[in-house]
């Protein structure tokens, strides 16, 4: 039996030690290493150890009675969190460490809400009760309160596979038949066992217990009882599919894949289909990987993690079969940063080096900013920049700097607009017609067609939608990429002689661009979802300080001598107030930021008149459009096209 089974945790929570013992009691690794002596196993870069956190999610095997187990220690470091949700996606259940001294910190909060968005059943462990200050009771009921009521004590309730009395009548009151066959005919361990194992899969009970990774207390039960109550039935009788999770590049510049197999046998020298465009490409290895070393085999199975070799353009969220999957992520970049380095660097070289960590990190997005000159890429925030300047210089021996982050921030309309361009320079000639509507907020840009066939052919219709796709747009008020809008192929017109090579880009993007000149332009900014718990007496202030960053709040909750506020605030104006809070709160407070969407800006004509974007001296667009008369191209402004355009 395969099963994946994923360690999360906030930073300093013991996340590591723990994965550290858990390998260590099924030897798959000799001794037990520690992130403060440098010698975790599952760390093993360098960073990591000088760090002394996870900063890349790393594997590791082991095997225990009938199963294998392949085990994902993931980051927990905020910075971090696209690696860490990318990982969630291919697990099969997650234990959550949480410190008896610090109890349930802002980090846990995004965690337990990811986990829940993609389904995965829940362990929860809680560590460091051997700690002066720990105290595993209160962190148990604080996780009731704040994540679910259906939480169970395994500690004192679940040992050497017998159930106590209170856990048995815990597990019936979830199972309306159990219930009743409890009430009739008493207690059966066999069916209360598989009834458990049933209702943690179906996230509707989840487990909890306590011990010390560092002192090894309560390790070895939690291991046995994790192994008795977690279930798989992959089946490789199926077809093969599988999902890319991780991509790395080895010492010989080779693209690895990292993929979890979800029905179905892979063999070395199979062809595999995938990703949107469908391209093939033969499987040259397979690794297994246990930590940082891997050997390689001849077959991966249903329900394995490992790695395979000779996919050449796979992306990370890449498909193969059949496999339904959500590629939609809530942990999302909100900053932006300029990469910084000397002149004597030739920029596409320095440019390919990032376009290589953006195949390992899709959330980077990479850009080249033609407008500006330089290479601009979006992060979760400064210790993510501190680590890629070293990673820069490790892998490719250049040494960058980043530019102080900003927020990132996008543009949208709010009324339909019709855009024309037109392109016909001597022997040139395209035209189109694009409706640009508002979208929903966070649909991005939507790209549909009512073009007909005798106006346009097909391929010129597929060659304008192509060229809608290929890039993010930016807008008008600031440069920024352009969001929720829909845009419509309406008509357009080609030549059978003198349309050619990128008369349709050329058109398409002015028809763009003179829709978005004639639009009202709104300038969107970055949101926070925010939950706060602070003591009564602090919820005045905390409210306040809400209010004045130009957040909105539900009405407090008020439990015992603790209230919990619950919001949304820009990521502009809250960015840097977790400092501040923990001053204010003495560190007792908790306080949960997780990226919320995009909304209208606080203060647009502030960051615009900041920004200073031109939009008449963009290289990349203009809203004019070229006509031709007596042999002679000649320029036509965008508020004078539309009564010069051919298909009106």
């Amino acid at each position: 039996m395969n099963k994946t089974i994923g360690i999360l945790a906030h930073v300093d929570a013991g996340k590591t030690t723990f994965s550290e013992q858990l390998l260590y009691h099924t030897k798959s690794i000799r001794q037990r290493g520690r992130v403060d002596h440098q010698n975790a196993f599952l760390d093993s870069h360098t960073i990591e150890k000088t760090r002394g956190i996870t900063i890349f999610a790393d594997q590791a095997t082991f095997t225990l009675n009938d199963s294998t187990y392949f085990l994902i220690d993931t980051p927990g470091h905020v910075d971090f969190s696209p690696e860490m949700e990318r990982s969630i996606q291919v697990m099969d259940y997650a234990v959550i460490i949480i410190s008896a001294v610090d109890g349930i910190e802002g980090h846990t909060e995004t965690v337990w809400q990811l986990l829940q968005k993609h389904k995965i059943p829940v362990f929860f462990f809680v560590n460091k009760t051997d700690r002066e200050g720990a105290d595993a009771v209160q962190v148990l009921a604080d996780i009731r309160l704040n994540f679910s009521e259906d939480v169970c004590d395994l500690t004192n309730n679940f040992h050497n596979g017998e159930l106590s009395e209170s856990l048995i009548e815990f597990i019936a009151e979830r199972d309306e038949e159990l219930l009743m066959q409890y009430v009739e005919t008493g207690f059966d361990k066999k069916t209360w066992i598989e009834a458990f194992q049933r209702l943690i899969a179906a996230n509707q009970i989840f487990p909890c217990a306590s011990g010390s990774a560092l002192q090894d207390i309560g390790i070895l039960d939690f291991l046995l009882q994790l192994d008795q109550l977690t279930t798989s039935a992959y089946s490789e009788d199926q077809a093969f599919g599988a999902r890319i999770y991780k991509i790395r590049h080895d010492d010989n510049g080779n693209r690895i894949c990292f993929l979890k197999a979800f029905s179905g046998t892979l063999q070395v020298r199979d062809k595999l289909v995938y990703g949107p465009n469908q391209l093939e490409e033969k499987v040259t290895q397979i690794r297994n990987y246990n930590g940082n070393k891997f050997k390689l085999v001849e077959q991966a199975r249903a329900g394995e993690l490992f790695a395979i070799a000779g996919l050449t353009e796979a992306m990370v969220g890449d498909v193969i079969g059949n496999y339904a999957t959500d590629n939609q992520s809530e942990v999302v970049p909100t900053l932006k940063s300029i990469v910084l380095f000397d002149a004597s660097l030739p920029a596409k070289e320095v440019l390919s080096s990032f376009q290589i960590l953006g195949a390992e990190d899709p959330s980077l997005s990479v850009f080249w900013n033609e407008y500006f000159q330089h290479i601009q890429i979006q992060v979760m925030g400064i210790i993510q920049l501190e680590v890629l300047e070293q990673v820069v210089l490790e892998r490719f021996g250049h040494h960058v700097q980043f530019g102080e982050p900003e927020i990132l921030y996008k543009e949208t309309i709010s009324i339909p607009v019709m855009g024309y361009g037109h392109f016909e320079p001597l022997r040139h000639y395209a035209e189109v017609h694009l409706k640009l509507e508002p979208g929903e907020r966070g649909s991005g840009l939507q790209v549909d067609n009512v073009c007909h066939a005798h106006a346009l052919s097909v391929g010129n219709q597929n060659l304008i939608l192509h060229h809608l796709n290929e890039r993010d747009h930016h807008g008008l008020l600031t440069g920024s990429p352009l969001t929720d809008v829909k845009a419509t192929l309406v008509t357009g017109r080609g030549h059978n002689e003198h349309t050619s090579g990128g008369d349709f880009r050329e058109a398409t993007f002015r028809a763009l661009r003179q829709g978005l000149e004639q639009a009202q332009n709104r300038l969107l900014e970055p949101m926070y979802r925010f939950k706060i718990k602070v003591s009564l007496e602090q919820m005045g202030k905390v409210l306040s300080d809400v209010q004045q960053a130009h957040g909105s709040f539900n009405t407090p909750e008020t439990i015992g001598s603790k209230t919990i506020i619950e919001g949304r605030v820009p990521v502009a104006t809250f960015m840097k107030y977790s400092t501040e809070f923990a001053a204010l709160t003495h560190g007792k407070g908790a306080l949960s930021l997780l990226f919320d969407g995009y909304d209208f800006c606080h203060n647009e004509e502030q960051v615009i008149n900041r920004i200073g974007y031109e939009k008449n001296t963009d290289p990349l667009y203009t809203s004019t459009s070229i006509f031709c008369a007596k042999g002679k191209g000649y320029k036509v402004s965008w508020d004078e096209a539309e009564k010069a355009m051919h298909c009106l």
